[in-house]
């Protein structure tokens, strides 16, 4: 089996919080050198966004777990680059490197002299990847990016919610992850324009703009109807029955996606007068008589339990689901057939707690072969390494 896609790669991540090093956290799943830059006054800002704390044999704080769920893979260098000293010292890493990410505000890094320009010139090869609440150009350039915030301003939180509620983000900062892993796309294609032809670019990703692009069939709802989405809870602008509903022993979810479906399922749950009807023949029927439609089904789901009718949904292959905590889905007997938990030996005494990436590839398989690492853990290997390359 060949070593994972990305082995001799290396990336410098000047970069905290999670877009960022969301992407290097990924680039090193698939194989990169992944070198994360410090400060040595606490580092990045996660390893204290706790409890829960991960907690190492001998009762150490080996950090937060928000820090641990966006830096495995990565060696940790401790560098100040306020200091004239620490900014050099990042430029002779960056001379050795394929690709930087950072995510400081606008302008940020210049007064440093680690801008792309500045770095440019020093490695023309350099896949310069800046990430930013609302991108380089624009009135909202200078703006911090916070991802509950660009959730609002972006779109998301219009649509999520109960009807009439309140409008609600989402449970994980989608912002973030989406822009990280838009930046490894770009990083990658990059990366091939940088083989072919010796020059790096500059990468402009902004939080904003990802989470506007990922709103989907949402857009374009909007823009042929110019009308725009509103909040509907669990239900589908587009489909309907496709939405939570609860039985007697609590919810399930019901995602009916086409008229043959339908049919099965009312026939699992003795609704057959339905699927004739003109008001629920159709989908599109159905999505205009969608509250006609609910009263019926949730009457007759005051009869059945979730573990029964979910059994029953499954062989007449109607697509339905239990609503699962994340300790039942890390429970559940696909997510352990799929080995989505991983426990990494830190080398220290310690199994620390990750989840792998989501793909499994053939030929070139991901590498968990290091967990987070410590604050300014490989330091002196890494300064010992530049020493020798300047040689």
């Amino acid at each position: 089996m060949a070593e994972p896609p990305l082995k001799g790669i290396r990336v410098i991540e000047l970069a905290r919080i999670l877009a960022g090093p969301w992407a290097g956290q990924l680039l090193a799943d698939l194989g990169a050198d992944v070198i994360k830059v410090e400060n040595p006054d606490g580092g990045d800002d996660t390893r204290k966004w706790g409890p829960p704390f991960v907690e190492g044999r001998d009762g150490e704080n080996l950090s937060a777990a928000y820090y641990h769920s966006c830096n495995r893979g990565k060696r940790s260098v401790a560098l100040d680059f306020s200091t004239s000293e620490g900014a050099a010292t990042v430029r002779k890493l960056v001379a050795t490197a394929d690709v930087l990410i950072e995510n400081f505000k606008l302008g940020g890094l210049k007064k440093y002299g680690l801008d792309y320009e500045t770095l440019h010139k020093i490695n023309p090869r350099l896949v310069y990847c800046s990430i930013t609440g609302f991108g380089q150009d624009g009135p909202y350039a200078p703006r911090p990016g916070y991802d509950f915030i660009i959730q609002g301003m972006a779109g998301m939180m219009s649509i999520t919610g109960a009807a009439g509620g309140e409008p609600q983000k989402a449970g994980v900062a989608i912002s973030d992850i989406f822009t990280g892993l838009y930046s490894v796309i770009a990083i990658q294609a990059a990366l091939r324009h940088a083989e072919t032809t010796g020059q790096g670019q500059y990468i402009d990703m902004a939080l904003f703009d990802t989470q506007i692009s990922v709103l989907g069939n949402q857009n374009l709802n909007y823009l042929v109807s110019g009308k725009s989405p509103v909040q509907m809870g669990n239900a589908h602008m587009n489909i309907a029955p496709y939405e939570v509903v609860p039985v007697r022993d609590g919810h399930i979810i019901l995602a009916v996606g086409n008229d043959g479906q339908f049919q099965r399922f009312c026939h699992v749950i003795d609704l057959n007068d339905l699927p004739g009807d003109p008001d629920f023949a159709t989908n599109a029927a159905r999505v205009g008589n969608r509250a006609k439609l609910r009263a019926a089904i949730v009457e007759r789901l005051a009869n059945y339990d979730k573990a029964p009718l979910l059994a029953k949904l499954e062989t007449a292959g109607v697509p339905a689901s239990p609503i699962n905590t994340i300790g039942e889905m890390f429970a559940d007997p696909q997510a352990i057939a799929r080995g989505m938990r991983l426990d990494l030996d830190d080398g220290h005494g310690n199994k620390l707690p990750s989840v792998r990436a989501p793909m499994l590839m053939s030929e070139t398989p991901p590498a968990y072969n290091r967990p987070s690492p410590r604050l300014g853990e490989h330091t002196d290997e890494i300064l010992a390494e530049l020493e020798r390359q300047g040689e």
